[in-house]
């Protein structure tokens, strides 16, 4: 089973990302993943990916300018429902990308 740190940014840091947290864990989960998460404001973001402790961003806050170093996938669909398949497969994407 393959484990994966993600960070979580929204705009106050606590509950669009805790939200989209829980969703992805819950269906990447069925996919056989571990996931493990960090929900951060967009000002902590770019510090907390330069840990090296994750994997990929999702966010549905905009992220300041700056070399995240990581995927970076916009979260909004999944929060919504509208895009949210394109969200997956973007994900999905993110995941295959690391796991070689």
């Amino acid at each position: 089973m393959k484990r994966y740190n993600i960070l979580s940014v929204c705009g106050s840091g606590t509950v669009t990302s805790s939200m989209v947290a829980e969703k992805l864990k819950e269906t990447l989960g069925e996919k056989g993943y571990t996931i493990d998460t960090t929900e951060a404001n967009p000002n902590e973001a770019l510090s907390l990916a330069k840990t090296g402790k994750f994997d990929f961003i999702t966010y549905t806050s905009p992220l300041p300018d700056g070399d995240y170093g990581i995927p970076i996938v916009n979260a909004i669909g999944f929060l919504t429902g509208f895009g949210e398949d394109e969200f997956l497969e973007e994900v999905d994407g993110v995941l295959l990308a690391l796991e070689k």
